[in-house]
């Protein structure tokens, strides 16, 4: 089964001190003064949505069939830790049910019954299963390093959700559906059932918006909201909803929410720019874009993005200044070092490169190390262990 990274728009985790902009509550775009309770009560795309009940969902249901698998693979199994690695089995390792990855969330029962689903998909499947057989099993967000674009003032954010199983006596074990993606190193925090329901109902209204759905994209914005109402990325996609359907001032106040939960939400910052861009608000646009160009430069992970860029045009003394900048905040990537190798060895100088490439290798063995801890165990269960 190949797993792709599901990419969701988020926020930089890093705290930077310099200034921040407080945007102002009030709109400053069109007649009307709109706030974010008129976004999810009265917006003009509402209008059919109130009829739309999602409230009733239910991303764990277990179905009569969905028991009846899990049951197939317990035999023998007296603990929790064993349940455990039986259901990894049943799920990932027999060959018998054979999920396929692709871009849409599904509840547990709809993965099952399609095999198939994203990441979320698969997390929903693990846990209403895992709970089922009395395993106790969490959501947990991990916050990926964020794939940066370089064209335009726009980024994404790469944050996966994963299970955490906890086994008692302070055992604890993660399940990845996405192993090319996860790493213990990574930020990560279990969150409630009501977070994970405003994931998914987030997720289904982009898919919804993209399809040109806009009622029933507006419908599951506005239920992950009131599942999670400080879930940011649901606003967000509210504002992109609005703007795309020309309500700026709706856009605007869903923008200015985002803000209001997280100040250095730089996703928020630079949509709210492009519209003020849109509107002619150019003076606040400048203020926002530069907020963004400033918070950006101080992340590790952009500024190897510029590295790699500095490198393939061929200007390695600017590729290694910013990954001297890039491994001064984060000493534990690889590929930062392997980066910094080649530039010196583009530039000439071979000592620094071989200097840098065994410290690549060194930090790389580190991480395969890493990988080899519980979360991976979990995924390598093996048929004779399942069989045993």
């Amino acid at each position: 089964m190949q797993l792709t990274k599901a990419l969701l728009v988020m926020w930089v985790i890093s705290l930077l001190t310099a200034c921040v902009i407080t945007p102002d509550k009030k709109s400053t775009l069109g007649t009307i003064d709109v706030s974010p309770v008129m976004v999810l009560e009265s917006s003009p795309l509402g209008k059919g949505a109130e009829d739309l009940d999602l409230s009733g969902v239910d991303i764990l249901e277990m179905t009569p069939e969905m028991m009846d698998f899990a049951d197939s693979y317990m035999k023998g199994s007296n603990n929790r830790y064993r349940r455990m690695q039986r259901l990894v089995y049943a799920i990932i390792g027999d060959g018998h049910f054979e999920l396929v990855y692709d871009d849409k969330t599904r509840t547990a029962s709809q993965t099952f019954q399609q095999a198939r689903g994203n990441c979320l998909s698969f997390t929903n499947l693990f846990i209403a299963m895992a709970r089922y057989l009395d395993i106790h099993a969490e959501y947990q967000e991990v916050d990926i390093p964020p794939d940066w674009s370089l064209v335009g003032e726009s980024f994404f954010f790469s944050q996966h959700v994963n299970v955490l199983v906890d086994l008692g006596v302070g055992i604890q074990r993660v399940v990845d559906f996405n192993i090319y993606d996860f790493q213990a190193t990574y930020d990560r925090r279990t969150i409630s059932d009501a977070r994970a329901r405003a994931h998914y109902f987030s997720n289904i209204g982009v898919e919804q918006m993209m399809n040109g759905e806009t009622t029933l994209a507006y419908a599951n914005f506005r239920q992950a909201l009131l599942e999670d109402d400080r879930f940011s990325p649901a606003w967000i996609n509210m504002g992109i909803l609005h703007r795309r359907e020309k309500r700026p001032n709706y856009a605007e106040a869903a923008y200015k929410q985002a803000l209001d939960i997280y100040q250095f939400n730089l996703i928020a910052m630079s949509n709210l720019a492009n519209l003020y861009a849109e509107e002619g608000k150019t003076d606040l646009a400048e203020q926002y874009l530069a907020r963004v160009r400033l918070h950006r430069m101080n992340n590790p992970y952009y500024r190897y993005a510029v590295a790699n860029t500095a490198f393939i045009d061929g200007d390695y003394r600017t590729a290694i200044e910013n990954l001297d900048f890039a491994i001064e905040k984060v000493d534990d990537e690889d590929r930062f070092y392997f980066l910094l190798s080649l530039s010196y060895l583009m530039s000439g100088d071979k000592d620094e490169s071989t200097r840098w490439m065994k410290k690549a290798e060194e930090v790389a063995q580190q991480n395969e190390s890493r990988e080899k801890y519980s979360h991976k165990l979990d995924l390598l269960i093996s048929q004779q262990q399942a069989e045993n």
